[in-house]
């Protein structure tokens, strides 16, 4: 059997202090899987952080040299959201870096698995919504500089609307973004995805499954990307405090389902990143993160059985 491979580095967290976004859930989630069993050490693969030239595929020169140097003016700081800190910045760049190894794992194994990232809020002049740099962007322009794919799609289950991702592949016909959110939630101005899937307040499962698979399976019809990036955000989630959606755990469940089992079965590697959770409970946020492993992990194995490999 293949291994099924999952990206972690222990300096992964933000170093946010007290924060409604609880960065430390990246060390937590990968202590489960290890205390459940799910996983073994050797399962675990540790990235380097991205090369400050991968972090400018995506993001102006001045922007990260604000980040390295730590000049970033009180504005920048009010958009971003979180406190500035050497180590934030340190996280940032080895989540990119973990993004980076997910989606080369994802080509080499058929799904990529980063206990982390998933910062779609982040534009390439100016970082907001608790994002810095984008690690998504910078996995999949990476990716084709390397010249290891030419075309990707990111699907983005996040609650919240992914600006930051929209804004940088918007006109560019290599990258076809879809985001499914909450309307009625940040941020307050949307850029346009190639697919954009607004949800009412109060969206439940049914709906949100409904609605997701018309627009996915559609999407897929008409672009058939090399490498899928599947944004797995565990805020829609109805009991998270940034968001107001009415997903149950069972829902995010078969959304996990929907969207690596019909890449998987249309030969579409899979990198998954993690994104958001705050959830009223810090244990509900790590359940659903578990979860989504456990299902990738599940829909992995049975395609590779049905396939032989």
């Amino acid at each position: 059997m293949l291994p099924y491979r999952l990206v972690y580095h222990e300096r992964y967290d933000l170093n946010l202090g007290d924060h409604v976004f609880p960065s430390k859930k990246f060390r937590w989630l990968h202590d489960r899987l290890l205390r459940t069993r799910f996983a073994a050490p050797e399962d675990f693969v540790t990235p380097q952080p991205a090369t400050d030239d991968d972090v400018r595929l995506v993001h102006d020169a001045e922007w990260v040299a604000k980040l390295r140097s730590g000049t970033l003016s009180y504005h920048d700081i009010l958009r971003l959201e979180i406190p500035y800190s050497r180590e934030m910045v340190e996280a940032f760049w080895l989540a990119a870096g973990g993004t980076i190894l997910a989606a080369r794992l994802a080509l080499e194994d058929g799904v990529g698995f980063n206990i982390g990232g998933g910062f779609h809020h982040a534009f390439p002049g100016h970082g907001e919504g608790f994002c810095a740099i984008n690690d998504i962007a910078i996995a999949v322009r990476r990716m084709q500089k390397d010249g290891c794919i030419r075309r990707a799609m990111v699907v983005d289950c996040d609650v919240h609307h992914g600006n930051g991702t929209a804004a940088i592949f918007a006109n560019d016909a290599s990258v076809f973004t879809l985001s499914i959110h909450q309307f009625n939630n940040y941020p307050s101005e949307k850029p346009v995805s190639s697919l954009d899937i607004h949800l009412a307040d109060g969206t439940d499962d049914a709906e949100y499954l409904h609605r997701l698979g018309n627009g996915y399976r559609a999407s897929l019809a008409m672009f058939k990307p090399e490498l899928l990036v599947y944004v797995a955000g565990a805020d829609p989630y109805r009991e998270d405090q940034l968001g107001g959606l009415m997903l149950t755990f069972e829902g995010l469940e078969e959304r996990d389902r929907l969207v690596i089992w019909t890449a998987l079965t249309h030969n579409i590697p899979v990198a998954i990143v993690l994104a958001g959770g705050y959830a009223q409970s810090v244990e509900d946020t790590i359940t659903i993160h578990a979860n989504t492993a456990r299902v990738a992990k599940e829909v992995l194995e049975k395609v590779r059985r049905e396939s032989g490999s």
